[in-house]
């Protein structure tokens, strides 16, 4: 008897507690600050693809465009590279011959780009307003005051910070200051692990879940040996007690996609679908990442989809963008979106067609638009953290 597998993309249902669709719906069960922008906006002008090959052309070896896995495929066909924020730092610093480097991204990713890349390079941002909701959730004053908290406390000699890359320049530059590293979501066990060699407690900023799941999942701590600083409280609501008997210092932030998925989800997908696997990322909340089959960074996911048997079934927990791709290049599997909600990363999604177009043909014409500069005291702090990570076995 032959079976054939129905290989069509699921799109999530587009009701209105599933697409919470800018504002017409909230959903209360969120975490505070993780909102769902909706839909994807409508297709470019076709037009726009034909000035963009045409752009590109005229500039040459002059350019280099990195593409986030996260971005819209508009995008991602005119990128030389892709890959995740800290790939593709590299990427640009390794193509020193690159007078341009235009990142397809969101803000921390360029500047750590500029970080890494020559004085002689400029890195582009195509639109200002791609940030990031979780590396804002982090200021420089924010952490500053933290800190002499834990001064305070009496126990700030004993604690290393470790930065997700995920941060903005300040961040990685307190934590350059401090002694401490920057850390992938891939590398988060090994940057832990040396944290632990040079003290007693890690300060991790600023994705509460990468660090608590690093440290219970994969290094055996508790639950209870971890701690919630949040900011915006005196203290960050902590007593000194708690403070002093916490082995991770976990920052209040949060990944505002990664943010979204639940249990519920998970139960769901897997009645939903018999057999499934479900992967998620460890920016997930910890309930979900116990729940999950697999755990993994991006190019994890990407690999492991890779790898996988023809005919098996894959529900993903990342964003929706990157599932869709993954669906369109392995029709030999089903993969679908681990949540029935749309939501894509709307910073993320800032840097469409459109905006690419006009950054390439600024520069064709001899304007260089929206170039992304660390000032040097905070590239030399930011920097150290980062050949920190780099030097770890």
């Amino acid at each position: 008897m032959t079976t054939t597998l129905d290989t069509t993309f699921a799109e999530p249902t587009q009701t209105p507690l599933a697409l919470l669709l800018l504002g017409r719906n909230a959903d209360p069960n969120s975490e505070r600050g993780v909102e769902c922008p909706g839909d994807l906006p409508p297709a470019s002008d076709p037009d726009l693809v034909e000035r963009a090959r045409a752009a590109k052309a005229a500039l040459g070896d002059r350019v280099f465009i990195l593409g986030h896995h996260y971005q819209r495929d508009e995008v991602i066909e005119f990128a030389d590279v892709t890959g995740d924020s800290f790939k593709l730092a590299r990427d640009a610093a390794a193509r020193p011959e690159a007078e341009y480097i235009v990142f397809c991204g969101v803000h921390f990713m360029a500047e750590s780009a500029d970080i890494l890349t020559s004085a002689a390079q400029q890195v582009i941002l195509p639109d200002l307003a791609a940030g990031c909701s979780m590396a804002d959730m982090a200021t420089a004053e924010q952490v500053a005051e933290c800190w002499d908290v834990l001064t305070e406390a009496g126990i700030a000699e004993e604690t290393v910070p470790v930065s997700y890359m995920n941060s903005s320049a300040d961040i990685k530059a307190f934590t350059g200051k401090h002694g401490g590293t920057i850390c992938t979501s891939s590398n988060a066990k090994r940057a832990l692990e040396w944290a632990f060699e040079q003290g007693q407690k890690v300060l991790f900023l600023p994705d509460q879940h990468l660090g608590r799941n690093t440290a219970v999942r994969d290094m055996g701590f508790s639950l209870d040996d971890c701690v919630l600083y949040n900011p915006h409280k005196p203290n960050g609501g902590l007593t000194v007690e708690q403070l002093r008997n916490a082995k991770m210092i976990l920052w209040r932030g949060h990944c505002s996609v990664h943010g979204r998925f639940t249990v519920d989800s998970v139960n769901e997908v897997r009645e939903r679908i018999p057999g499934v696997n479900v992967l998620v990322h460890p920016e997930c909340k910890h309930e979900v990442v116990a729940a999950a089959d697999q755990v993994g960074s991006t190019e994890y996911i990407i690999k492991a989809l890779e790898a996988a048997e023809p005919g098996s079934k894959w529900a993903i927990g990342t964003e929706l963008n990157l599932v869709r791709r993954l669906a369109k290049a392995h029709p030999d599997k089903e993969i679908v979106f681990l949540d029935r909600s749309v939501c894509f990363c709307s910073t993320m999604n800032r840097i469409d067609l459109p905006h690419l177009v006009w950054a390439l043909e600024s520069l064709v014409e001899g304007r260089v638009p929206n170039v992304i500069t660390v000032d040097p005291e905070t590239e030399k702090y930011a920097k150290a953290a980062l050949d920190r990570m780099l030097a770890l076995p």
